[in-house]
């Protein structure tokens, strides 16, 4: 079985290439690779003097490289796009697609903790040269930045006392395993909310773990200056900390506060959206369970 074969099918794959309007010749970005879906469609849309480059962390992704002298995988986070374009010597592109999130393959793989269905040491990487890990939140965050973490990324409301318990629980011995900690955690875990409320943790965790808000902020504003006018952001988002800031952003080009007004008192904005919000249908549900939380929204640069 190679590694390919374990990367589930790409969510909403047409829409989401549809949505970047490719041009031929021009210069495209997939800054989530994984199992390559979303590249491979890409590829078959451009032509000889097209150009795709694709960005994954994830050491196991390099197997799934394209053979295509068109196409080129960059090792690295996508927090960096505009600097390891500017080593290939891009300074623009015609369009850049996203599909945030943990990849299925990541889910998985037992051993890197992010799915709830196995026992695995708490890590949650998404690239192995993360100093940060599962295990060094959960056991070495204190109270109040683990309230934090429950509250601002898994939304949780009794984010206070799920810290409080891990604080109390990590004295007597270190929470090792996923295992571990679901048993620590276990009286705020009804059986009919279980799994939701576990996500949820994990959820929260995870994005601490990865800096996912951070670096997805920090993405949008590299996007918009490295897109060219007409240019084509399609962004596939998995949970509503991640669609809020996307809509946001290619609503007015900020993530806090109000655009400025010009002369006429019209807003100055940098996108202007492209349709509306999309959503797998039921089918794509069925065959793919990790498309039912998906959002895709396509902005075009001004």
């Amino acid at each position: 079985m190679t590694m390919t074969m374990e990367y589930h099918n790409p969510v909403l794959l047409q829409a989401s290439v549809d949505g970047l309007n490719i041009k031929p010749d021009g210069i495209y970005v997939d800054v989530t690779f994984g199992g390559g879906g979303h590249s491979k469609e890409i590829l078959k849309r451009l032509g000889p003097n097209g150009k795709l480059f694709a960005f994954d962390q994830d050491e196991d992704a390099l197997a799934n490289a394209l053979a295509d002298e068109r196409f080129t995988l960059i090792n690295e986070n996508f927090r960096f796009i505009k600097r390891f374009l500017r080593f290939y010597g891009v300074k623009s592109v015609d369009g850049i697609l996203a599909d945030l999130g943990v990849s299925s393959h990541q889910f998985d793989v037992a051993e890197r903790g992010f799915s709830t269905r196995f026992d695995a040491e708490l890590d949650m990487r998404m690239s192995q040269k993360n100093d940060l890990n599962a295990y060094r939140v959960v056991n070495e965050y204190d109270e109040a930045n683990l309230k934090r973490v429950f509250l601002d990324y898994g939304e949780l409301k009794n984010a206070p006392v799920l810290a409080r318990t891990i604080v109390e629980a990590r004295e007597e011995q270190p929470i090792k395993t996923t295992d571990k900690l679901k048993e620590v955690l276990a009286k705020f875990l009804p059986e009919r909310v279980r799994n939701k409320i576990l996500a949820q943790i994990y959820q929260a965790i995870r994005i601490e773990v990865n800096q996912e808000m951070d670096v997805l902020k920090e993405f949008l504003e590299q996007s918009l200056e490295i897109l060219n006018p007409g240019g084509r952001l399609s962004v596939i988002s998995y949970h509503s900390l991640e669609d809020r800031l996307v809509k946001r952003f290619v609503k007015n080009g900020m993530f806090e506060g109000e655009p400025e007004r010009d002369f006429f008192g019209n807003f100055s904005v940098p996108f202007k959206t492209v349709g509306k919000l999309i959503v797998p249908d039921a089918a794509e549900i069925k065959e793919n369970n990790r498309a039912r939380s998906a959002k895709l929204r396509i902005a075009e640069k001004i």
